[in-house]
């Protein structure tokens, strides 16, 4: 971290920043192990025992999640300004997500009805934990300072996802030296999982102050003002018709990393036919890859411009996945991986800088809560699709990630279209 303390908020030390950070570290480990690298694998294989409609079935559980999302978050993060009590929402909301992934220790084959409800809980439950901590930004470092104090969280939540995965490797070994099945020590990473989100988490709600104050608004006129968000977003969206296509560009390639995130262990094991070991020493090797190509990219970014980086990363997913896609031995799908590793960090982080680009001085929330929606949009299509190919195939999972690589062209033709503002460089 900077030495200095002029980056923070008066009040704010850098003890309580790292606090903080804590939480990143924390939940990393619930989209690391639960959704890319273990659990949706044991979900497909185990609980639905790879029916033909197995990987649907995953995708159709990550939509229903985060369909529900869309609906709740809103909801409680507008009654958490409103009583100035995001620290009680983001107490309950991890409450809840650490005890549902813990749960799931205890599915397995004939559990599918109770794999679906835990995962659709905890996934939700983690959404709103991560908007909730993102909240406490704008309290704890000034303006111009967003981006280096959010990247000592970014890059923190690499090491959380490393240690969760780790733990998960540690587990693995062991049940395998026992002479165990797979279907009796894999839940149990999640139980791992849940106790290092829940250890982790704790330093953020304990210490981290609450210092926005309550707003006297009824709950009526919280729905109202939801309401008010959601239709000023479409405005906002026809006001700035460039911005607009940019989105649309977003939604495209952004569910193709929603297919990544939560399908990458599936294909792996399905496709390539790595076991459980392999695939967690493969991710957590791609989390130390994507936590260099984050980094290495900042600087790509500031030399060659926001446009052209993130046309740049765009390629990669392209490539990658292609790789995937003629894949036949574990050589060119590690070379994938990595290569998914390298632009996935950089192509979220070069979107989230063009949105910066694009938005007038006071009107920044309303631009990141219209990307928000087109990511949340992303979330939903690029793994339901995935899910139907499979589905419609018979378990054809090549054509599908071929499919998901449709998605990157889409987006990187859109983006030849998009015309950013003369203040940056293209």
């Amino acid at each position: 971290m900077d030495s200095g303390k002029n980056f923070l908020m008066p009040g704010v030390s850098k003890r309580e920043v790292l606090a903080w950070a804590s939480y990143d570290f924390a939940n990393s480990g619930y989209t690391t192990v639960i959704l890319t690298a273990v659990y949706n694998a044991f979900f497909v294989s185990v609980v639905a025992e790879n029916a033909v409609w197995a990987t649907f079935a995953w995708t159709l559980t990550i939509t229903l999640s985060n369909l529900l999302s869309i609906a709740v978050i809103p909801v409680i993060s507008a009654l958490a300004d409103a009583k100035a009590n995001k620290r009680f929402w983001l107490a309950v909301m991890t409450g809840i997500c650490c005890m549902s992934t813990a749960t799931l220790a205890y599915t397995g084959p004939g559990t599918l009805a109770s794999a679906v409800f835990l995962i659709v809980i905890s996934n939700t439950a983690f959404n709103a934990g991560v908007s909730l901590n993102s909240a406490f930004l704008s309290e704890l470092a000034k303006p111009e300072a967003f981006g280096k104090v959010s990247g000592w969280g970014w890059s923190f939540g690499y090491l959380g996802g490393i240690v969760s995965l780790a733990a998960c490797l540690l587990i693995v070994f062991e049940g395998q030296k026992a002479g165990l099945p797979a279907d009796v020590y894999v839940p149990y990473t999640a139980m791992s999982t849940a106790t290092i989100f829940f250890v982790m988490a704790l330093p953020m709600l304990l210490y981290v102050k609450e210092r926005s104050k309550p707003k006297n608004i009824s709950f009526e006129k919280t729905f109202k003002r939801i309401r008010q968000e959601s239709v000023d977003s479409f405005k906002l969206l026809k006001r700035y018709p460039e911005f607009l296509k940019f989105c649309v560009c977003g939604l495209f390639y952004q569910a193709g990393i929603a297919v990544v995130i939560t399908l990458s262990a599936v294909y792996a094991q399905l496709v390539m036919k790595f076991t459980t070991a392999q695939t967690i020493t493969l991710i957590l090797v791609v989390n130390i890859t994507a936590a260099i190509g984050a980094f290495v990219f900042g600087y790509v970014q500031d030399r060659l411009g926001h446009k052209k980086t993130l046309a740049l990363t765009i390629l990669l997913w392209i490539i990658m996945g292609v790789m995937a896609a003629f894949s036949h031995g574990p050589v060119s799908f590690w070379i994938a991986a990595n290569i998914a590793g390298i632009a996935m960090g950089s192509s979220q982080s070069a979107g989230r800088a063009v949105v910066a680009v694009f938005a007038p001085a006071g009107e920044l929330a309303q631009f990141y809560s219209a990307w928000n929606v087109a990511v949340w949009g992303a979330n939903v299509l690029g793994p339901i699709t995935y899910g139907t190919v499979t589905w419609l195939t018979s378990g054809d999972q090549r054509t599908a990630i071929l499919v998901t690589t449709l998605f990157f062209v889409i987006g990187l033709l859109i983006l030849r279209r998009v015309h950013l503002p003369s203040k940056t460089v293209c």
